[in-house]
């Protein structure tokens, strides 16, 4: 048609393929024969697959197994001491006990320490000389833990301490005490006698522990481990020193 502005006509697009709507695939979840490894065409092997779960189990409670095993089966022993606990606990006693200048003062007064105590006559033969000897250096070994032990001699007898031994004796602790009140408070094992051992007592006053009979320097680590063990425990509480944090003991009727 003259005058007219003919153009071709505008394409039509493609409704096959931008009007169709998306073509999303679903997929199925996996079977169980899937799940467990079978494979299309063969039997499921449901045994193995028990196998495997049973296996997956063991594994997640060995450890406890091995704990019951361990306690109810093997039932190691408890850590044991190598001093001898005393039970029940002896309290120091009230007694009367004289230093070597003649001075008097009641054997309570050296609550408030740790102490490791020995015991021998003033004349001090060989096996008094190693424990003394054995107590200052078990002390020295605590390094900073040891202002909070007291080594302590405690002499049965009037006799006289050799004046060679007097210069070593200069952090110890020397009080005569009478044989009688000093057997009432403590004891030797079987068979032996008060001077073989070494005896401990706490802070509150109680003789608690006794080392072996015999104790040499072999043996004195492990004298030493227990009494690391008694000032960690009582870190909380005890302190060097006798500062009166102990509540004073109940008064008797």
């Amino acid at each position: 048609m003259s005058g007219s502005n003919s153009s071709p006509p505008a394409a039509v697009p493609n409704t096959t393929d931008a009007d169709q709507p998306l073509d999303l695939t679903v997929h199925s979840l996996p079977t169980p024969q899937d799940a467990l490894g079978a494979v299309p065409g063969r039997p499921v092997n449901r045994p193995l697959g028990r196998w495997k779960m049973i296996a997956v189990m063991l594994i997640c409670a060995a450890p406890v197994i091995a704990s019951y095993f361990t306690y109810y089966v093997v039932r190691p022993e408890g850590r044991r001491n190598f001093g001898e606990l005393i039970t029940p606990q002896r309290p120091t006693p009230a007694i009367s006990a004289t230093d070597l200048q003649g001075k008097t003062q009641n054997l309570r007064a050296l609550k408030g320490q740790w102490l490791l105590v020995s015991v021998g006559g003033g004349a001090c033969n060989a096996a008094c000389e190693q424990h003394l000897y054995l107590q200052r250096q078990v002390r020295e070994s605590l390094g900073k833990e040891k202002d909070r032990l007291d080594w302590v001699w405690l002499i049965p007898d009037n006799a006289p301490v050799p004046a060679a031994l007097t210069p070593a004796l200069s952090q110890a602790t020397v009080l005569r005490v009478p044989a009688a009140d000093l057997a009432a408070w403590l004891a030797p094992a079987a068979g032996r006698q008060l001077a073989d051992h070494l005896y401990v007592v706490d802070p509150i006053g109680n003789w608690m522990m006794r080392m072996p009979a015999g104790l040499d320097k072999a043996q004195a680590p492990k004298a030493k481990r227990d009494l690391d063990r008694l000032l960690r425990a009582s870190s909380s509480w005890d302190i060097a020193g006798r500062a009166d944090v102990l509540p004073p003991p109940p008064a008797k009727p």
